[in-house]
């Protein structure tokens, strides 16, 4: 029996500090607070950017361990252009509870990792439009023109055999899904 169609609805942490990791993800983040409440006696926080979903994010105390346990590889979030990418890394760089700014150019989308407050790493990425085989992780220059990032990184990943438009890897993708299916 195959499984049923899935989507992405949310996550949850558990943290150390509640009131600094809600500052950090409303403030820099944009995230709202839906709801807050208790569960089993442990205080539970809501969050969400989308009025589609109640909440996106929850935050719960109870983290363990040591800052440096690896407790997630990455929470990654999309936005709509390598402009956005720009603004968002020119917002890091005034911040004294971010760490570990680091851009990256996958081929397949342009990237800026970096650490909150509690050593969780988070990405804010934009797609290109090519499909390149994964992984990758080039050095991304932010300051160059976007012209000038989408120029390098085409010619960068021309070189991969599996370079693609990212609309005929999609398509193709498509095909073995729905042969997954059956």
């Amino acid at each position: 029996m195959a499984a049923p169609e899935l989507a992405l609805s949310h996550f949850g942490l558990y943290v150390f500090d509640l009131p600094t990791m809600e500052r950090f993800y409303t403030e820099l983040l944009g995230f709202v607070v839906t709801d807050r409440g208790l569960n089993r006696g442990r205080e539970i926080l809501f969050m969400s950017r989308d009025p589609s979903d109640h909440h996106q994010i929850v935050m719960v105390p109870g983290r363990t361990g040591s800052r440096d346990d690896q407790v997630i590889n990455q929470l990654s979030f999309r936005v709509e252009s390598l402009d956005a990418v720009k603004a968002f890394n020119a917002l890091l760089k005034d911040r004294t509870d971010v760490s570990e700014i680091r851009p990256v150019s996958h081929g397949n989308a342009w990237s800026v990792y970096f650490r909150d407050p509690e050593n969780n790493r988070l990405e804010v990425f934009t797609d290109s439009p090519w499909y390149v085989t994964q992984p990758r992780g080039d050095a991304l220059d932010l300051t160059l023109s976007n012209d000038e990032i989408a120029r390098q990184t085409e010619a960068a990943c021309r070189t991969d055999p599996g370079f693609m438009p990212v609309a005929k890897w999609q398509a193709e993708f498509k095909q073995r899904l729905a042969a997954a299916k059956h």
